[in-house]
């Protein structure tokens, strides 16, 4: 068996079958478990939003947290505040940019 140490490694699956047949040879690593819940309860202060989705959308992150032992709100908070800091590292690094 398998031991995922990063989401990244956590693939999105097109469908229920290959996500159970990736999870019958892998499994989440403690720590990153601990992390998760970790960062989600560090939180002091939040405000309240209302974000309309799809509901088919909604149904797959419902159940792609549900594998990965999160709360579904925690995740989708978990993947803006990753990519807020994947955009500000990359808005913070010198462009190369070609001339013609």
């Amino acid at each position: 068996m398998n031991t995922i140490s990063s989401w990244e490694e956590v693939p999105l699956c097109d469908s229920e079958q290959a996500e159970a047949m990736f999870w019958a040879e892998n499994r989440l690593d403690v720590r990153l478990m601990e992390s998760s819940v970790a960062a989600t309860s560090e939180v002091s202060e939040s405000t309240t939003i209302t974000l309309r989705m799809d509901p088919r959308q909604l149904a797959k992150i419902k159940r792609l947290a549900r594998t990965r032992y999160l709360n579904y709100q925690s995740m989708i908070k978990q993947w803006l505040s990753e990519r807020m800091e994947m955009e500000m590292r990359d808005r913070s690094e010198p462009r190369n940019h070609k001339m013609l």
